[in-house]
């Protein structure tokens, strides 16, 4: 008499032959993600991004009091305004000293701001191609490139 196996027996014995397949079958159908190559862009233009930056200190500003009139001053200016400097010069030390109520001195915030480039706007040609990138560098006239094409594959999930 035959005896026949149970079905739980005899089903991984039909399976085990294409299971022991698949490895190589996958082998067989890898797909390169890309082909890369390099060259270079013709740059156009290399404009910079600028960072703008403030800061503020505290500086002494003195100005000189006067016990004159304002018409007075105005007609001391002239040659007594030469003298003085001429004065000024030819005595040692004497710039550098303050005489008590010559000067009113205070402390003033003086605001200062500095540019400075932090990146660059390129606009270059890639094969008849115009693109825009920022880069952190100005590139000069040639910027190295990568070129990556990808197949498009129908059903592949990526349009």
């Amino acid at each position: 008499m035959h005896s026949f196996l149970p079905a739980k027996r005899w089903l991984p014995l039909l399976l085990a032959p294409s299971l022991a397949a698949a490895p190589a079958w996958a082998q067989h159908t890898v797909i390169q993600a890309e082909n890369v190559r390099y060259e270079y862009a013709q740059v156009l233009r290399a404009e910079p991004v600028y960072q703008t930056l403030r800061a503020t200190s505290m500086v002494e500003r003195c100005e000189q009091s006067s016990m004159v009139s304002p018409e007075e001053d105005e007609e001391r200016r002239g040659l007594s305004r030469v003298v003085g400097a001429v004065r000024d010069v030819l005595t040692p030390g004497r710039g550098d000293q303050v005489e008590d109520g010559d000067e009113d001195c205070r402390m003033v915030p003086v605001e200062r701001e500095f540019r400075r480039p932090i990146a660059y706007d390129v606009d270059y040609v890639v094969r008849g191609v115009k693109y825009r990138s920022r880069l952190p560098n100005d590139p000069g006239n040639r910027l190295r490139v990568k070129v990556a094409v990808t197949p498009v594959v129908p059903g592949g999930g990526a349009e």
